[in-house]
């Protein structure tokens, strides 16, 4: 087995002479130990000299990237030409499968063939001993600062410094440029006051005073280079009636010289502008298009560079620049900030204040998006940040408008609602034999006999009782008549009906009415009160069934004992509504009387 090593002064290929070495390797820096016993384990069998620093910078850095040098080519070659069924043995993975794809050469890398790596360095002065110890060393040296070099030259970190660095010089240049312009004016304002507030701009004002000097020869020159025709008639109106002080010749000169200052100041801070423009849509083109050159340049000088910008969330990024504002009102209590320096983009600052926190966010989101497509993404096209801008123009023109945005849902389909359909079946077949006849409004009042306490009505005609399903509610009135239903009954000759004072003032007490002797049956109606669910006592109400009946015992008909009924529950009808709480429970019983009673009855 044959193995690659690498140093900084060109390739060596060992042959390794116990090939189970690589299996045992828990003792194999045992072996390594001295010169004498590791040269029983590997033999150098060719070394490949770099000719100068260039070529072994070449070399790393295609080892780097994972590629082949020139070198290695040629070594490999040679290799293969001699023994082209021999393993090679090599550090790095990516660097064996690319000898074993270009050259069909059996590549091993396993824990092994690195501890055998280690073990080589350690006596690699000793093992390649054709090449100096010095000159190794003075080309480990020239190897590592040349590719230091190589790497910051093309650091992805290090091509927005020349945007950090430009836009705080123009921050400063701006500041010296404010406090130039502002001292022209106060020098020059003792001789000339009232030109200060005729001409406003900076720049203007420089070259007026750099082309006027004193104020007496303004009505001799032409300003119409520098200034427009009406205020170049001001000026000179100005300067015969001007209130200044006369000052010395040496004072204008010095004056024109700082005047001077500022135009090249000014003219520099455009150039700048353009460099610093520039630069941008080079290096970040989304995030200018975004939010302006000038203020992603303000972007990533403050968070240090393109990467930790893109880093940033976009919380982070709508208020930066703005963290004094922001521990302030956490420690106050008071409202935070809801934006910092992208404050200064143009949507951001055109906007109504009203919108203004609203188009900050959304501003902030869309700017993080557009760093992070420049900083991580291989492609350098800015369609991505004109997308975004136009999105959120036409979301601020909604906002300006009063329309309603669409935030959730598909992006251009409607949302879309199943009609919900009513699933009907069959229904359910009306029964008629469950129907009931509705009492009368003078059966009303006295048809509830038994069906009081046994919470349904029964109705006992002979031998044959049929029932009826239990009403809801019991306070309700209602009579029940026993009659058999094979007998004529007679004409019963009722009395004089109950007077409604003497049943109000004896609820709970039982009336009988005593029917004429000479009837063989007689009516008697009793009253019971049916107390409150509450009380847990409730008067029973006595029944007696009617037995089988003859013709020849009773002769009274059905029609005078309804006539009955009825001049009884009318009465007791208009007593229901004022005596909601008890509830009265009539029965009327027909009994027949026999013959012994009858007796009776006659004697008394």
């Amino acid at each position: 087995m044959l193995v690659l090593f690498e140093t900084s002064g060109g390739y060596a290929i060992f042959k390794l002479i116990d090939d189970s070495k690589i299996d045992a390797v828990d003792n194999l820096y045992e072996q390594f130990e001295s010169v004498e016993t590791a040269s029983k384990v590997v033999k150098l069998k060719c070394f490949e000299k770099f000719k100068d620093t260039t070529e072994a910078l070449a070399a790393a850095t295609a080892a780097v990237e994972s590629k082949l040098s020139k070198s290695l080519k040629k070594l490999v070659k040679r290799l293969v030409a001699k023994d082209p069924h021999e393993k090679l043995a090599v550090a790095d993975a990516k660097l064996g499968n690319l000898i074993r794809e270009k050259f069909d050469l059996n590549c091993v890398y396993n824990t092994g063939v690195q501890e055998l790596m280690r073990c080589i360095r350690s006596q690699m002065d000793s093992l390649i001993a054709d090449y100096p110890h010095k000159e190794m060393a003075a080309m480990a040296l020239g190897l590592a600062h040349g590719l230091s070099r190589y790497k910051l030259k093309f650091s992805a970190d290090k091509i927005d410094t020349m945007i950090i660095q430009g836009i705080k010089l123009l921050d400063d240049l701006d500041k010296e440029l404010n406090n130039y312009a502002m001292r022209c004016r106060e020098w020059y304002g003792w001789h000339f006051p009232e030109m200060g507030k005729i001409i406003s701009d900076q720049l203007i004002y420089a070259k007026t005073i750099r082309l006027m000097g004193m104020k007496e020869n303004a009505a001799g020159l032409d300003f119409s280079d520098i200034l427009p025709s009406d205020v170049e008639e001001q000026i000179k109106e100005a300067a015969e009636v001007s209130m200044g002080s006369e000052i010395a010749p040496e004072d204008i000169a010095n004056i024109s010289y700082m005047c001077q200052q500022v135009i090249d100041m000014t003219a520099y801070r455009v150039q700048l502008h353009d460099y610093i423009s520039s630069r941008m849509m080079t290096v970040a083109p989304n995030l200018s298009i975004m939010a302006g050159e000038l203020v992603g340049a303000r972007l990533i000088a403050h968070a240090g560079s393109l990467t930790n910008l893109a880093k940033c969330p976009a919380s982070t990024v709508q208020i930066m620049g703005s963290e004094k504002a922001l521990f302030r009102a956490l420690k106050t209590h008071h409202a935070t900030p809801k934006y910092g320096l992208i404050y200064h983009a143009s949507m951001v600052s055109q906007t109504a204040a009203n919108h203004k926190g609203k188009v900050s966010r959304m501003m902030a989101t869309k700017t993080a998006l557009a760093v992070r497509y420049d900083a991580l993404s291989d492609d350098s096209n800015s369609m991505m940040g004109v997308e975004h801008r136009a999105r959120l123009e036409q979301r601020i023109r909604e906002l300006v408008e009063g329309r309603t945005h669409r935030v959730s849902g598909l992006a251009k389909v409607k949302g879309q609602h199943d009609k919900f359909v009513a699933k009907i079946g069959p229904g359910k077949v009306y029964d008629a034999s469950g129907d009931s006849v509705a009492p009368s409004a003078g059966e009303r009042g006295a048809d509830e006999g038994e069906g009081g306490t046994s919470g349904g009505v029964k109705r006992n005609i002979g031998h044959v009782e049929t029932s009826e399903p239990p009403t809801k509610k019991k306070k309700h009135k209602r009579l029940i008549e026993e009659i058999p239903a094979d007998v004529v009954e007679p004409e019963v000759d009722v009395g004089e009906p109950l007077d409604e004072s003497e049943t109000s003032k004896k609820k709970k007490k039982v009336k009988r009415e005593k029917v004429d002797e000479s009837q063989d049956f007689e009516v008697v109606t009793e009253k019971t009160v049916v107390e409150e669910p509450k009380s847990s006592k409730k008067k029973k109400v006595k029944k007696d069934n009617v037995g089988d009946v003859t013709v020849s015992e009773a002769d009274v008909t059905i029609d005078s004992l309804e006539t009955s009924a009825v001049s009884l529950s009318s009465k007791k009808k208009k007593k229901k509504k004022d005596k909601q709480d008890d509830s009265l429970i009539e029965e009327i019983v027909v009994v027949p009387v026999s013959p012994k009673k009858k007796k009776s009855r006659a004697e008394t």
